[in-house]
């Protein structure tokens, strides 16, 4: 079995003057990301593997979501691959993942990752929000042979406020 967590990262400003790969979080991206955290850590199983878009937002959702279900960040992967907006690219890249990994946890961006939850899960999305998380189950030991899964879980920080 593998096991993918979906985060959209947080909310973020659209200041003009600011390339969008640089672009932070705002204090309720903070926030949500803090409370996204704090549940997970409560909720599930810690992954076996966190990676992150290199974008500022995703990685400071991941930072802020990483302290809480006490990670170790030496293990952490930035990837460049991960500032998609497009589902077949990021599908690919996880696909790519080791087979010793089993959990597998990744911060990126819509609309890439709401289509990705929605071509690989078994419920439909119509968007992830900020800081939400999608949950997808696989019944099979290899990465590189996931299709259809099984949406196990999925949280939106609205409904834990």
């Amino acid at each position: 079995m593998k096991k993918l967590i979906l985060i959209r990262h947080g909310k973020s400003s659209w200041e003009l003057n600011v390339r969008d790969h640089d672009r932070v979080l705002l204090e309720r991206g903070i926030n949500d990301a803090h409370l996204i955290g704090n549940h997970l850590k409560n909720s599930f199983k810690n992954p076996d593997q966190i990676w992150s878009s290199t974008a500022a937002r995703a990685l400071q959702t991941a930072t802020i979501v990483s302290e809480y279900i006490d990670y170790n960040l030496n293990s952490f992967q930035l990837k460049r691959e991960l500032y998609t907006f497009d589902s077949y690219e990021l599908i690919d890249h996880i696909k790519t993942c080791s087979n010793e990994i089993n959990t597998l946890m990744i911060f990126s961006h819509n609309h890439g990752l709401t289509d990705s939850a929605n071509i690989l899960g078994s419920q439909y999305f119509d968007n992830i929000p900020t800081t939400g998380v999608v949950i997808i189950e696989f019944n099979t030991d290899s990465w590189s042979q996931i299709k259809k899964g099984q949406t196990i879980a999925y949280l939106f920080p609205k409904n834990l406020r």
